[in-house]
């Protein structure tokens, strides 16, 4: 009896086992009908009438409207400069850094000091070479002023001796027959030559000022007559005048004694004929009368030589004097100008070499003072590009103290807090919605509570370029929105969404964006009615990135399926069609290829 007791309890276990797990198999059953209402409840919405702001929602990052950019000034090849000390990044520079001229970066100066100290050499010898210069220069002006007076003084002089010799009136007749006033001339020479002797006039090919080359005077080669002037009344009071009259004077009086001892011979030959004289007397005065006469001849010859002769020569060589000086004056002059043309090239080429290395030591000494640079402006100190931290093209190194820096690489921004803008990039499903002056919401990801406005100030023309290497047949347009108000807590490169306004639709049907599907060129919505989903061809409106407008085909309050299985699935699920394929752009919105 007591076995059987103790074997009671042992069979009543597995009854209960049993029982339990068919109440929990009860409840499962119980739940997953339950469960089941609650999903297919979840997965539609009820068509709503009422107002629907239409906007365009983008992502992006914010940017100060405004910035000063530093950049690394300095030349020194192509390894780039090295940064040797650096403020460190989100230093708010002050009006008091401004002041006390703060260093915010300091750039390796050594190959620069090298340049500078070689470049010093160089200076001073152009200096040198330009001091040279300009006393050639100036000794070459006092030659040429030298030379000037020494050739117009020799014109003048044998002007003088031509009038001399022939008289102020003929000389001035002979020389008019060269259609030359040779008075005329020699003034406007020396007035030539005293300009070249100044640098004034620097030309081979200039005319002296009465008209007429003085080569062309010089090329005259007709040999002048001067027999006409061999006469006493033509002459004016020259050498040639005095000598005539000496000749003749010598002629008259040759003739003179030549009567008289021809008087004496006759009255010596009565006498000796008479007896009254010797024969020695009238040897004597035979003799006498003869070199008289000779005497005459003589005076004669001597002034018929000089009238044919003489006289002829000694003019021409005069003549050609004067000729000869103004030949040596177009020479003096033709000198002067080659002579300071070379001075002047010389003292030019020096002053241009000293140009060169005084250009060179101000471009070397500004080089130096770039190495060191100071705060000019308020604001946080952000390093390199503001927004483009990440992005190092051509092998640039972040910034930091000891990275190489190239020429015209932006070491630090200092953005202007005061006046912020966002940057995004709008699909070009939307971007024709999106003009300048509307309105944005903005929602900071750092600061969440915080509600920011601002207004699109820019829009893109073409798509950006920059997008299509990592996704070229996708086509964005950066877009531009400017934040209204100052606010100190938001900073460059934060990120945020821009909720674009862009229209209100009144008293409009609209229906979340996942219950619209388009089937070939249709769009549908799958309606709820009991457990039945049934089909429905609609036509949309205008759309955002959660709502889109039903036109026709839906009344307020019906149950559409959200992420309903099209037919086109259904054949594809069952075999007969392919994978279906997704509408241009229906990325963002199952009505992309509706015309809006």
């Amino acid at each position: 009896m007591a076995n059987l007791n103790e074997s009671k309890p042992v069979s009543r276990r597995p009854a209960k086992k049993w029982l339990a797990l068919g109440g929990l198999l009860l409840v499962l059953l119980v739940w997953w009908w339950r469960s089941g209402d609650d999903v297919l409840a979840a997965l539609t919405f009820a068509a709503k009438r009422g107002d629907l702001d239409i906007t365009v929602l983008e992502g992006g990052s914010v940017q100060a409207a405004e910035s000063q950019q530093i950049k690394c000034e300095v030349r020194v090849g192509y390894q780039g400069t090295k940064i040797l000390k650096l403020i460190e990044e989100g230093y708010m520079i002050t009006e008091d850094d401004i002041r006390t001229n703060k260093v915010l970066v300091e750039l390796d100066s050594s190959e620069i000091q090298k340049q500078i100290a070689e470049q010093e050499i160089g200076f001073q010898s152009a200096t040198a070479s330009l001091t040279d210069a300009q006393q050639n220069f100036q000794i070459q002006l006092a030659q040429n002023q030298s030379d000037i007076k020494a050739a117009e003084q020799k014109a003048r002089f044998a002007m003088m001796d031509f009038e001399k010799f022939l008289g102020s009136e003929a000389a001035a007749v002979v020389l008019k027959g060269f259609s030359f006033d040779f008075a005329m001339a020699l003034k406007s020479a020396r007035d030539e030559l005293a300009q070249v002797a100044t640098g004034a006039l620097l030309s081979t090919n200039n005319t002296a000022l009465t008209g007429q080359r003085v080569t062309d005077l010089l090329a005259h080669n007709d040999v002048v007559d001067f027999s006409p002037y061999a006469k006493i009344e033509v002459l004016g009071d020259g050498e040639t005048k005095q000598k005539l009259r000496k000749l003749d004077d010598d002629y008259q009086v040759a003739m003179k004694e030549m009567n008289q001892a021809k008087t004496t011979l006759d009255g010596t030959k009565r006498l000796f004929d008479k007896g009254f004289a010797t024969r020695t007397d009238l040897q004597r005065d035979e003799i006498a009368s003869e070199n008289n006469r000779l005497k005459v001849q003589t005076a004669e010859t001597a002034r018929t030589l000089y009238l044919k002769y003489e006289f002829q020569k000694s003019a021409e060589e005069s003549l050609s004097k004067v000729l000869e000086t103004f030949r040596e004056m177009d020479r003096s002059r033709k000198s002067s100008i080659a002579k300071m043309a070379q001075a002047e090239a010389k003292l030019k080429s020096a002053q241009g070499q000293y140009n060169v290395q005084v250009r060179r030591r101000k471009e070397l000494q500004d080089q130096s003072e770039k190495c060191l640079i100071k705060a000019t402006k308020p604001g946080l100190v952000v390093y390199g590009r503001a927004g483009m931290d990440m992005m190092y093209y051509g092998g640039e190194e972040p910034i930091r103290e000891g990275a190489s820096v190239r020429e015209q690489q932006v070491i630090i921004t200092i953005p202007d807090l005061t006046k912020m803008q966002l940057k995004v990039k709008i699909h070009e499903s939307y971007i024709k919605k999106v003009k300048k002056e509307q309105k944005v919401a903005i929602k900071v990801d750092a600061f969440p509570d915080q509600k920011l406005t601002g207004l699109v100030t820019q829009v893109a023309v073409l798509p950006d370029s920059q997008n299509r290497w990592m996704n070229p047949d996708m086509k964005v347009y950066l877009t531009t929105i400017e934040v209204e108000g100052t606010h100190d807590w938001l900073k460059p490169g934060m990120s945020a969404k821009a909720d674009i306004f862009v229209n209100t639709l009144t008293n409009v049907i609209y229906v979340p964006m996942q219950a619209v599907v388009p089937e070939e060129d249709k769009q549908v919505c799958y309606v709820l009615k009991g457990t039945e989903k049934i089909r429905r061809e609609i036509k949309a409106g205008d759309f955002n990135d959660e709502f889109i407008e039903i036109k026709e085909g839906i009344e307020p309050g019906e149950l559409v399926v959200l992420k309903p299985t099209s037919a086109t699935e259904k054949e594809s699920n069952d075999g007969k069609a392919e994978e279906k394929t997704k509408p241009e752009n229906s990325a963002k919105s199952p009505a992309a290829g509706k015309t809006m």
